[in-house]
């Protein structure tokens, strides 16, 4: 649908108005200028709205553009992930777009629509990727308070690849293992042959 063309519009707040929930991603101000913001859509007291953007609804950086290697970085996720002595690597869009981002939402969302259940009202789901990064980020910022972890340098921690049974290894055909120590720390051998 064309939402500036005002019959789809029109056709736009049918769909919502029998909607359990919706999901947008404009920048902060966008659904509203349409007339499809949360204080537009009262005829479905239900509905579970659902907003994604990168920054938050508020702020300076709310209507900045951005991508997730931009989010992951202003949160310290993005130098805390790679090799040490060597530039951070890029874990996918993982971080910041599905885990911080997507994720997030759908779970607001899906609890959203149970709370609809008990209660009759519909609510807002507000998720931006750099608020959820920084979630994640939190046992790594904990645990680095209590000297358990160190964000300055990479490779010195359990789980960035200081640790020996938490790495990968090459083989002879020149690819890759990951160590099964671990595996087999938290899951004795007999739990593993069931598998």
């Amino acid at each position: 649908l064309d939402l500036k063309d005002p019959k789809d519009l029109e056709i736009a707040k049918k769909i919502i108005f029998r909607s359990d929930a919706l999901i947008e991603g404009f920048r902060p101000g966008v659904m509203e200028n349409f007339g499809l913001g949360p204080d537009d859509l009262n005829e479905n007291p239900l509905l579970v709205y659902g907003r994604m953007t990168g920054w938050g609804q508020i702020g300076s950086l709310s209507q900045a553009a951005g991508h997730d290697i931009n989010y992951i970085a202003l949160v310290g996720a993005l130098h805390a992930i790679g090799n040490k002595d060597v530039k951070p690597s890029i874990p996918l869009n993982l971080v910041g777009d599905y885990g911080g981002g997507t994720m997030f939402l759908l779970l607001g969302i899906c609890s959203g629509l149970l709370s609809v259940q008990k209660t009759g009202k519909g609510q807002i789901v507000d998720a931006a990727m750099v608020d959820g990064v920084s979630s994640l980020m939190t046992i790594f910022n904990l645990l680095s308070k209590t000297g358990m972890w160190d964000l300055e340098n990479r490779q010195n921690n359990m789980f960035d690849g200081g640790a020996h049974f938490y790495n990968t290894y090459m083989t002879k055909d020149k690819k890759y293992i990951s160590d099964y120590q671990l595996i087999s720390y938290f899951f004795p051998p007999f739990m593993l042959a069931h598998q």
